[in-house]
């Protein structure tokens, strides 16, 4: 009986394999392209995860006799003009811009699913309140309101997340509004309530999981906008300070003395953040088609 039951679960997990090894190949067969974002972001998250093993020098470390090398066997992308190696600096400023996108992403996902289900479950004057706040935030651009908050709050790692995150914040908010408007109109939200269900528990457990597939695709396109603004307030002086290896920070290190002299300054950050940002968009754009009763067979 033990040998049959052994066997029946390998059985079960060799069909789990085949099953995912499947759903892989029809994605990549549908979606090329965001299969290739998929991919990229994939790369992305374990050259984050895998920084200490992948860059081989300390990316905080300097040597003045390598200032400005050239890309070669020492230094494979080269050495900015403190004689840091900028391969080992790119491969940890991924997990900067991985660890600033993803608390973004999430304190902002958070703070929108709270306002946006209260807003659109509550209503009355607590949506229209809100509604309103919502509106004059949206009014300013995403990097033109981090600015003001990361101006505000000062330069740090925490003081980023929190400076990025609040302006997502409306957009997430709108977004559960709206399919909590129409969501607690639906037959099973009357029939919890007329078995006593209460409208906390009603909301949480019922209306919120029933929000989570825009939410998916919009959380990955807000990643790539994450990493985007934490590039742009680095860049300005704003963002992650020393001595942390950010994307942003190396391109303002370099881009107005050494672009000349010392090109990889400033293409080999910039190539990271284009490709990081486009993968996110490429898998956003999937998972939308994905996720969007129209476009199912």
């Amino acid at each position: 009986m033990a040998i049959i039951n052994h066997e029946a679960e390998l059985s079960r997990a060799g069909a789990n394999v085949t099953g995912w090894w499947s759903r892989i190949l029809f994605f990549t067969r549908r979606y090329p392209l965001g299969a290739v974002g998929a991919l990229i972001v994939l790369l992305f998250v374990a050259t984050a995860v895998f920084a200490n093993f992948i860059a081989p020098y300390d990316p905080t470390s300097t040597n003045a006799r390598a200032s400005l090398a050239k890309p070669g066997m020492d230094y494979f992308l080269g050495a900015d003009f403190m004689g840091r190696d900028m391969f080992s600096r790119i491969v940890f400023g991924a997990r900067i811009s991985l660890t600033v996108g993803l608390g973004a992403t999430l304190l902002g996902g958070i703070l929108g699913v709270t306002i946006g289900l209260m807003s659109g479950y509550l209503g009355g004057w607590f949506d229209l309140a809100t509604q309103r706040v919502m509106d004059v935030m949206q009014s300013l651009p995403l990097l033109v309101m981090a600015l003001v908050m990361a101006a505000s709050l000062g330069p740090s790692l925490e003081n980023t997340i929190i400076a990025i995150a609040i302006p997502l914040v409306p957009t997430v908010a709108r977004v559960v509004r709206s399919s909590t408007l129409s969501l607690r109109e639906q037959p099973f939200v009357e029939a919890a309530r007329a078995v006593g269900m209460g409208e906390v528990r009603i909301a949480v457990r019922h209306v919120l999981p029933n929000t989570l597939a825009p939410l998916i695709v919009l959380g990955t396109a807000q990643l790539g906008s994450a990493i985007l603004t934490e590039a742009s307030l680095s860049f300005l002086g704003l963002g992650i300070p020393e001595p942390y290896p950010s994307w942003g920070r190396m391109l303002s290190e370099s881009a107005a003395e050494y672009v000349r002299t010392a090109p990889w300054l400033v293409i080999f950050p910039g190539v990271a953040i284009s490709l990081t940002v486009f993968g996110t968009n490429l898998l956003g754009d999937a998972l939308r088609d994905i996720l969007d009763p129209r476009e199912r067979t």
